[in-house]
């Protein structure tokens, strides 16, 4: 049974930082593109971060872009998502997601193939 698991949401002060990881279970996530999704209350889910099965391409969301990091250790089937100068703005449910297909992008979402339940990241003073 395919399974993904988010940790590491909670709430932060604005400038403050978090690490999220998701854990991949009943199939080898080493094959598949990575990535973090979000969805704040009221608005569409966005792509943030993807990265490629072997590592060497990452993507990033132009309103994360130099504040997150995407990175994945296959041998622990895990991925993270390290988040510094946290915003408010990046208050959302945090999902992770895999995908087989290898992409120029981080991509739609529906072109993933397995989603955790996703992790509560709020931003705010």
């Amino acid at each position: 049974q395919v399974q993904m698991e988010e940790s590491g949401g909670g709430s932060v002060q604005p400038g403050g930082s978090l690490r999220l990881s998701c854990v991949a279970s009943g199939y080898s996530s080493s094959n598949y593109q990575m990535g973090w999704f979000r969805q704040a209350p009221g608005k569409e889910r966005e792509g943030v971060a993807a990265i490629w099965p072997g590592g060497a391409r990452t993507y990033y969301a132009d309103s994360v872009q130099g504040r997150f990091t995407i990175s994945r250790d296959n041998a622990k089937n895990t991925l993270y998502l390290q988040m510094i100068s946290l915003k408010p703005e990046d208050t959302a449910l945090y999902y992770c997601a895999a995908t087989i297909y290898m992409m120029s992008g981080i991509g739609r979402g529906d072109l993933y193939n397995y989603w955790g339940q996703g992790t509560q990241v709020t931003v705010s003073s």
